[in-house]
Formats: C-alpha cells, structure tokens, sequence
C-alpha cells in the first residue's frame, strides 16, 4: 500500500475522533492566518521604513582637512557631517548620475568636486553618496534602481526630487546638512515635501566643476538643513561671502496670485510673516502684488511660449508660458550633453524619467536664442522689482506631497502647477529659501523667499534672523483650535494668552501655564502674560514660580496692580510678610480703594508688628 493510501487510511478511521478535527482545525485557521499575515506584510512592505530610510546609495567616509595652527580661527563647519548626492565627483569613487548604467559605463573620478572640497578644507566630513532621480530628472525623488528614500515626515508619500536621499538624509537627522542639485526645483521640492530648509543659490555662483550637468544654464547646487544657523555657515563657506556687511531695510512682498495657485494657505502665511516683521527691526510690513501679471508685462519674450488659444494677458497663463519656456531650455541643454550617451547605452530608465528624457532627446528647437532671451528678461525684471531690499514670498510648491507610485496622468497635471512657481527662480537665477512652514492637512508644507541674482548673504541673513520668530508663531497658530480664525487684528500670542483665560475660568491650571507659557514665548515683553502664568501657578501652589512672574511682569510694567497683589500672595503664602506688606502698599498706592489690597495690608500688618 502506498504512502498517501495508508494516510487515507489513517483518516477515514480517525474521522470520528473529536481530536482529529480540533488538530484540523486549528491547522486550517493557521494557514488562513499565515495566509492573511503574509498578504499584510507584502501591503505594509511597500511603505515600509528602510534601514537610513534608504538615502544612501553607498557609505564611506571623507576625514576633513586638518585644522591650521593658531592663530588660525577655528574651521567654521568643525564637527558637522554631510552628504552628497550622486552627481558630484569624489575622487576614486564613480558619480553615478542615479543610474547603474551610468555608473557602469563611466571610470572613477580623478578629482573631487570643487564644493565637495570646500566644504572639507572648513572642517566638515563627508559621510556618503545619496539617492536621486536619475539624470536629475523628475520631481518626485522615486528611484525604480535604488529604491526611493522614505520621506520621514510622511512615510507613504513621496520624498521630492531630484535630490531626494540628500533631503531625506537631513530630515531623519543622518546628516547634519546635505548638498544636491537644483536645475528646475532638485533642491526646493524636496526641501518642501520633507519640512526642511532648501536653498538654491543664484545661478552662477556656487562652482558645478565635477558636478554632472543636467542644464548648464539653469543648474545650481544647494544646501539642505534643518538648522537655519548650519545653513547660513555652509552657506557662506560655499559662496565665499563676506561675514560683514551693512544691515539693509527689508522689504517683503507677497504674491497673491502663486497663493491662489497653491494650496499653501494664504491667510496663515501672511499673518505669520506680518507679525514676525513687525517685531524686527529693520523690516517693513508686507506689501501684496500679482507677480503673473508683472511677468506678463515685463517679459516680453514669454510671446514665443504661450499657447495662441489664451490670452497671455492672464497672469497664469504667463507663468505657463515661463515654465514652457524652462523645460525648452532645459531639454536642448540636456540633449546637447547627454544626447550621444543615451542613443548609445540605451539605459534602463523608469518610467516616469524615461518619458522626461525621450521627451527631451526627441526635441526639436527651431527658436533656441528665444529660450535665453526670457532668461535674460526674467533676470531683469526681477531686478526692477526686488532691487537690493527685497524678498519675495511664494509658497514652495502648489500641491501636497504625491502618494507613492501614483498614476502618470496625475504627475503631469501636478507638474504643470509645480513648474508654474518653480520657473520664478530658475529663469531669473535668483536666489531662493524654502522655509517650512509647519503642516496643512497633515501635510508638510514650505514657503519660500526669493531675493535678487547675487543677494545670497541677504537672503540667508534674513532668515537666520526670522526663522526662529517664524516657527514660534507658526506653532502658535497651529496650535489653535478651528474655531479660533486669524483674523489679522489678534495676535498669535493674544489667542493663546485667551486660549489660558478659557483653561484658567475652567480651573485646568496646567493646561492654563502651557497656554501663558507659549504666549511668553512669542512675546516676552508683555507683563499681562507673566502676571496671568501667576495667578495659575498660585493655584496650583508654586508660590517660588508664582512670584517670580510677578517680579517679571513688575519689571515690565510698573503699574500692574494684579502683578503687585499676587506677589504679594505668594510671599505670604510662605512667610514672607514684610515683603507681601510692601507689595500690598503699592497696589494701594496705584488703586488706593482695592478692597483686596486694604484687607491684606490690615492683616499683614498684625503679624509684622
């Protein structure tokens, strides 16, 4: 008898045996489990979060140079790591352009790229080589090759390219800054998607030898941080600037017409930015302008670009036209470069990049003098604009991060508002910081500041001076409930300072203190919420806490009766009678029918005397 006879067997006999079907059973309801598992795993593993949230296209590490004898100063980027993405030369090490064809038909680089090199020779350590979309194509970051970077902000969402692995390096915090190009938004784009800062510097001015061109006339390479004070330090270590200089009014402009276009919201925006401003010296409030329909009136050339069916007169449509103008200039820069590579390698080449790059190899250019000409305009109208003084604020990007793998037809709609506020920037060559902004709809979102071609110590000068300001006040208006709308006359720190009132009147005085707490923070010159931090903490007993408020709020404000009394409470409260009768003296002094002041000054004065 076979095998599988004597099995049959065995289970027809035992068929009635109730611990047979117990043991079937259970190995049933196992393999269904396993089954689900394994189908839950395959689904989780599409998002899941690699080991350096896949950044890196290889390790290794680059020691800086060594620190010059005194009285040499101390190198400015000692102690900071950094990585690069995979267009810059490192000497023995194959730029591989993010693609392995590129990297397998070309030979080892014989010297590192000039700002690889800079950034050594002032003290920082190069720590490895990132993920990018490949031939600095493509806005998403996604990498059919090497896998794309997990974006650590929103993992199942895309990263931004095309410096997608220096973005992500930086917002997981494996890096202290990160290096990339940015063409037509490599840099602001991801900077944007992953809640960091992004800066594009002004065309030109940042050395590209031995960094792989994309398009010579538009290509820039830029610095990722999340720390405005490490990207103001690479900032100058790389455009060689100046440390002094005579401190310019700014004067800020806002685009009305790009928020309109954006999902970035307006409102919130220009509230954050105008009570920031006002408080620092040296700024001018907010001026608000339509910078389409400035284009359209001072870039003549745009007549080449736009499609005859619309009126160019439309301030959108002229920035569909700049964009249109952009990827031209772009595609035959591109083919000019990389035309003889890719008809004789023929690279594997995802899909989304391939169609980018057939697009722009197919390309025919019957006008190539128009492409420069709106570059050359575009530079000059935003000289008129900006001058030396100003800084004009955009939002980033037009829409929120796309989900992973998404469709093709939905890219090419989203591209096309993208490129729309990216073009500003890349056809003037200025210069341009994409700030984060906290988030909208569970989404990151970044604003940005562009000042004129050449203003890059300006331009990063001003947000080292704002940012701090910035994030507070946009904490504080995240922070707020729906109810409560900027309705531009109520500070951020007002609505918290009510936000403690409603805690403190519903006796929540913990939750009361952290309100008080975050207004001080946005505003430490206002006595009312130190005084108002007191009352809470005297309920809460923390009379040592308390007092000092009271002390603070005095010194701010002279006549604070409040401030007075409940200084006055906390030093009774632990025995401190001679100084609570000298408290209550001068609230009665200042109010000299508080009925509050003239009991504890009666009462105090028993158990002084």
């Amino acid at each position: 008898m076979s095998l599988k006879a004597i099995n049959l067997e065995r289970v027809k006999n035992n068929v009635s045996n109730p611990k047979v079907w117990i043991v079937i059973g259970v190995s049933v309801a196992g393999i269904l489990i396993l089954t689900a598992e394994t189908r839950r795993r395959r689904l989780k593993g599409r998002y899941v979060i690699r080991e350096d949230y896949g950044a890196f296209i290889e390790r290794f590490e680059l020691l800086p140079f060594p620190q010059p004898p005194p009285p040499a100063a101390k190198q400015p980027l000692s102690g900071l790591n950094f990585a690069v993405s995979d267009v810059f030369d490192v000497k023995e090490y194959v730029s591989g352009f993010g693609n392995p064809d590129w990297k397998r038909t070309h030979e080892e680089a014989g010297k590192t790229a000039i700002v690889v090199t800079a950034l050594l020779k002032d003290g920082a350590t190069c720590v490895g080589r990132t993920v990018m979309d490949e031939l600095s194509f493509g806005t998403t970051g996604e990498n059919s090759h090497y896998g794309t970077p997990t974006n650590p902000a929103m993992p199942s969402y895309v990263p931004g390219g095309s410096s997608s692995g220096s973005a992500v390096a930086v917002a997981a915090e494996l890096v202290d800054f990160a290096i990339g190009t940015d063409t037509i938004g490599g840099v602001r784009i991801p900077a944007s998607f992953c809640g960091i800062l992004g800066f594009r510097p002004s065309h030109g001015v940042v050395s590209t030898i031995g960094v792989l061109p994309n398009s010579q006339s538009l290509d820039t390479v830029g610095i990722f941080a999340r720390d405005p004070s490490v990207l103001h330090r690479v900032g100058h270590v790389l455009l060689r600037l100046n440390p002094v200089e005579p401190r310019r009014t700014r004067r800020i402009v806002v685009a009305d017409d790009l928020f309109q276009l954006s999902k970035v919201p307006q409102q919130k925006t220009v509230y954050i930015v105008s009570k920031v401003t006002e408080k620092l010296s040296g700024y001018q409030q907010p001026k608000h302008m339509n910078i389409g329909q400035y284009i359209c009136s001072n870039v003549p050339g745009l007549k080449y670009f736009h499609n005859e069916e619309s009126n160019l007169q439309n301030g959108t449509n002229a920035l569909k036209a700049l964009s249109s103008a952009m990827l031209l200039l772009q595609r035959y820069e591109f083919k000019t470069n990389h035309e003889e590579w890719i008809k004789t390698v023929k690279p594997r080449l995802g899909s989304d990049v391939s169609d980018h790059i057939h697009a722009a190899i197919s390309a025919t250019h019957e006008n190539i003098k128009a492409y420069y000409k709106v570059r050359t305009e575009m530079r000059a109208a935003l000289r008129s604009l900006l001058k030396d003084d100003g800084i004009l604020v955009i939002p980033t990007v037009a829409d929120t991060p796309l989900k992973l793998d998404s469709k093709k037809g939905l890219l090419t709609e989203y591209n096309e508002r993208l490129f729309a506020l990216l073009s500003i920037a890349t056809m003037s060559g200025c210069c341009q910081v994409s700030i984060p902004f906290g988030k909208h709809e569970d989404s990151c979102i970044g604003v940005s500041f562009i000042a004129f071609h050449g203003s890059d110590k300006f331009l990063l000068d001003t947000v080292l001076d704002m940012y701090q300001s910035l994030q507070g006040q946009v904490n504080a208006v995240t922070s707020l409930p729906p109810s409560l709308d900027l309705n531009g006359n109520m500070d951020a720190s007002e609505l918290l300072k009510e936000k403690g009132n409603a805690a403190y009147k519903g006796k929540q005085w913990n939750k009361a203190v952290s309100y008080y707490t975050e207004a001080i923070k946005l505003d430490e010159s206002n006595a009312t919420f130190y005084c108002n931090r007191a009352a809470a903490y005297l309920e809460l007993g923390c009379f040592q806490q308390a007092e000092e408020d009271c002390s603070k709020a005095i010194s701010l404000d002279k006549k604070n009766v409040k401030a007075y009394l409940r200084r006055g409470t906390a030093r009774e409260s632990v025995l401190y009678y001679k100084e609570a009768l000298q408290d209550f003296k001068h609230a009665l002094v200042l109010e000299p029918q508080n009925k509050v002041a003239k009991g504890a000054e009666k009462r105090l004065r028993k158990l002084v005397s």
